[in-house]
């Protein structure tokens, strides 16, 4: 289906998303990100609104709290909800900074202005005047100011960035360098949300060396594997070489350990 037999040297060129790597279409000539990433990104882009809005209800939060009027332990100050990992994509550096990092990235490679940024309060104020209008700068008498984060719930902002990346998405399969990463992060926080919503606790992953295949030209891929206590399977998110049977894992760690031999047999 590829198969150029004019220049031996010429490279197919495949989808940048770290999870995909597959050769690209003739009709995707000229696309950094095959289609099925891209429609795969839309669908999450679309999930994403309804799942935060479950986060961000005081029922998710809570579940699995102390009920009211059970034993306490005499202190008057309520307890730290227990589902922390509620709070870490609702608040701050949660799901709307992720978003909002993408889109600050986009904007800038497109040429647009980018939010501004408050890093002191006291110096930038955000204020709203008599029309209810909000802006950043030097309050003028009669303003009210506000702390920043009173101005954009989270919702309001979540809300934005999606409807952003996903006008925007188009053009960033197709014009947008480092849109792979960026099609990895969304797919990423995709899933984080889907297991918080779901109540799942999720594995972690430990690293189990570098990978040891060669690309074409001999050199080793070197990037770091990891593996799950519930998965017998092993992939590598830079080359795609996998390893999914006992017999594969054994041939990994020998291949580990000939890499091993041969680095030090170079540093010797």
């Amino acid at each position: 289906m590829h198969d150029n037999s004019e220049d031996l040297d010429y490279q197919w060129p495949v989808c940048v998303t770290p999870r995909c790597n597959r050769q690209l279409w003739v009709a995707e000539t000229g696309r950094y990100a095959c289609r099925p990433c891209e429609d795969q990104t839309a669908k999450h882009l679309t999930e994403l609104g309804p799942l935060f809005r479950q986060l961000n209800e005081t029922g998710t939060l809570m579940r699995g709290a102390r009920r009211p009027g059970g034993a306490t332990s005499g202190s008057r100050t309520p307890p730290i909800p227990p589902r922390l990992e509620v709070l870490a994509l609702t608040a701050n550096g949660g799901v709307a900074t992720r978003l909002q990092a993408i889109e600050d990235s986009w904007r800038q490679a497109l040429g647009w202005e980018t939010s501004p940024t408050v890093d002191e309060r006291t110096t930038f104020p955000v204020t709203r005047d008599q029309f209810g209008r909000t802006q950043i700068g030097r309050p003028v008498k009669g303003d009210r100011v506000y702390p920043h984060w009173r101005t954009q719930t989270a919702a309001q902002a979540v809300l934005a960035h999606l409807k952003f990346l996903a006008n925007n998405l188009p053009w960033a399969v197709s014009s947008y360098e480092s849109i792979g990463q960026d099609i990895d992060d969304l797919w990423r926080l995709h899933a984080e949300c889907v297991a918080v919503a779901a109540n799942e606790h999720r594995p972690g992953r430990v690293n189990i060396g570098r990978c040891p295949a060669r690309y074409e030209d001999g050199t080793l891929c070197r990037a770091d594997l990891t593996a799950t206590a519930t998965s017998h399977r092993v992939r590598c998110g830079t080359c795609g070489a996998r390893w999914e049977t006992l017999g594969e894992w054994k041939q990994l760690r020998e291949q580990q350990d000939a890499v091993l031999r041969e680095d030090a047999g170079v540093a010797a």
